[in-house]
């Protein structure tokens, strides 16, 4: 019995300190000198040096002046992400979409991404249009002409090989913070 248990156990051994120690080290050491950025959360920070969240996390912003993700039905709580799993026969799924438009408020129909969750419920991207879409809003609350928002929006939108083009909620709001894309002959307009 001895003969078989101990290859057994060595074996175990082995691919254990492989595939358990070695092979995630190396992966985490490789993944820090090449992609540190990456590597860890692609977090953001504000010119004060500050974090500010990740590039790849959405996160709630408070008040008119900013621009607002798309609903999470997690509340942004990563441990949480996922879609709400309301089926488009849902009711509830209706009055939670009606419900989220009336929030938004505006004249014009508001974009379906603004008011329904992405599969993760942390997605941190909009479309170009559903960012424009809040231009008027933002622009009212902080005094800015809505063309200096514009440009903003058109400096912060990358078109990907594959994929539509997309703005980072979060990008958007820290220019909108630094306030370094407006000038002061564009407030007030």
């Amino acid at each position: 019995m001895t003969a078989y248990l101990r290859p057994g156990l060595t074996l175990l051994a082995m691919l254990t300190l492989m595939t358990g120690v070695l092979y995630p080290l190396s992966v985490t050491a490789l993944a820090q000198l090449f992609l540190p950025s990456q590597a860890n959360g692609s977090l953001v920070r504000d010119t004060a040096g500050e974090l500010r969240g990740s590039a790849l996390l959405a996160q709630p912003a408070a008040g008119d002046g900013w621009f607002q993700p798309r609903p999470s039905a997690g509340n942004y709580a990563t441990v949480a992400s996922a879609a709400s799993n309301l089926a488009p026969s849902n009711p509830a799924l209706a009055e939670r979409v009606a419900a989220s438009a009336a929030a938004l408020g505006g004249t014009a129909p508001v974009p379906l991404e603004l008011v329904t969750t992405s599969g993760s419920g942390l997605d941190p991207h909009l479309s170009p249009a559903a960012a424009r879409w809040q231009v008027p809003r933002i622009a009212k609350a902080r005094g800015v002409s809505a063309a200096a928002l514009e440009r903003l929006i058109e400096r912060e939108t990358r078109r990907p090989l594959v994929g539509p083009p997309v703005v980072n909620v979060l990008a958007l709001n820290l220019a909108l913070a630094e306030n370094h894309t407006l000038t002061p002959d564009e407030t007030r307009r």
